[in-house]
């Protein structure tokens, strides 16, 4: 997004990310904190899947950017970090992620560091 770009927010509920072949594009920008990781991570799953099917066998599909902001106290609240990163190795700047973290007191491990900003 840039300055004035429309957004469209949604909190809470019931919610899903179910694009049909055909549709126009979206750029997705997913905000979770704590366990709320949960439903966003089935999404980014879902996305990671239609990119693996889309590049293996040409389907309609048309997939913009999925990028992730998840905040947690430290690193290891961040669930699913491992299984982010991974996701991110495997479509790079097709999805991407920002962890925040509000109380770390320990060094953050390498492989995080370039994704981390906070305390």
């Amino acid at each position: 997004c840039t300055l004035d770009s429309e957004v469209a927010l949604r909190v809470g509920g019931d919610f899903f990310f179910d694009p049909q072949p055909g549709d126009s594009p979206v750029n997705l920008v997913l905000i979770a904190g704590g366990v709320g990781i949960n439903p966003l991570f089935s999404i980014l799953l879902h996305i990671a899947d239609l990119h693996g099917y889309q590049e293996g066998k040409g389907n309609r599909h048309k997939l913009g950017t999925a990028k992730l902001y998840y905040s947690a106290k430290n690193t290891s609240e961040l669930l699913f970090k491992k299984n982010i990163l991974g996701l991110m190795k495997t479509f790079p700047g097709k999805i991407t992620c920002c962890f925040h973290v509000t109380q770390q007191h320990s060094q953050i491990c390498k492989e995080l560091q370039p994704h981390t900003t906070g305390k």
